[in-house]
């Protein structure tokens, strides 16, 4: 019958739908978490971290490599000049170390306080085959990323031997990476630094896609990476 013919040829037209799971187009995200809010707020917040640390970023970077290139391959950028004074001491006497320091920073006219202040205690020690007695030993720093100074006074001497450290520009920048000699508020921003990275890392592996490669292979990189670091780790003790 004509109407049957019809109704046979509908049935042939119309695609049976398809069953086969639909998968991630993001390697490391389910599917459910691959749309919507959860891959929009993931992506603005890797963009955000990415211009957030990206300045302090390249300083970190470029400072990395100096200091990673300092021993053994070495990359002469960094230089330090170093001086060498014996300071007058006042008539009167020091009660403690303290008050040495206290005394260093008004005279070199540093505005920051000493970041270290020590006081060895007198002892004995054997100098050409006889027991003597060492004097108490005083010892002071003050540091900033240009510049630092460390004194040292021998209790009873009439001076102290102050040494000066001047450093170039890729020198102080080495020392920013190390938070050596800045304040609380420096430590914190490089802290905010690092942290980016880390969330900027983990974020950039939710976000790798299919494009770039099957899962093995990005397991595969992982892996060799980490293997990698532990081995020069382990060949290093």
């Amino acid at each position: 019958m004509p109407g049957s013919t019809n109704s046979a040829s509908v049935e042939k037209t119309v695609k049976k739908p398809d069953k086969r799971r639909r998968r991630s187009p993001y390697s490391f995200l389910t599917l459910a978490w691959s749309r919507g809010a959860f891959l929009k707020w993931l992506r603005r917040t890797h963009a955000w971290l990415g211009l957030w640390g990206a300045t302090l970023g390249i300083l970190f970077g470029v400072t990395g490599i100096l200091l990673n290139h300092r021993g053994t391959l070495k990359i002469n950028a960094a230089k330090t000049d170093q001086t060498k004074r014996e300071l007058p001491l006042p008539d009167y006497k020091f009660e403690n170390v303290e008050a040495f320091a206290a005394w260093l920073q008004v005279e070199l006219d540093l505005e920051k306080k000493w970041s270290r202040a020590r006081s060895q205690e007198p002892r004995e020690i054997n100098w050409g085959g006889k027991s003597v007695t060492q004097p108490e030993r005083w010892s002071v720093s003050f540091s900033n990323p240009k510049r630092s100074y460390s004194a040292e006074y021998w209790v009873g001497n009439a001076y102290a031997t102050v040494r000066q450290f001047d450093r170039n520009i890729f020198a102080f920048l080495n020392r920013l990476h190390m938070a050596s000699g800045m304040g609380v508020a420096w430590i914190l921003l490089a802290d905010t630094i690092a942290g980016s990275l880390i969330i900027l890392a983990l974020s950039g592996i939710l976000l790798w896609t299919r494009l770039h490669g099957p899962r093995l292979l990005a397991a595969g990189l992982g892996l060799s990476s980490l293997t990698l670091a532990i081995f020069f780790v382990w060949r290093a003790f």
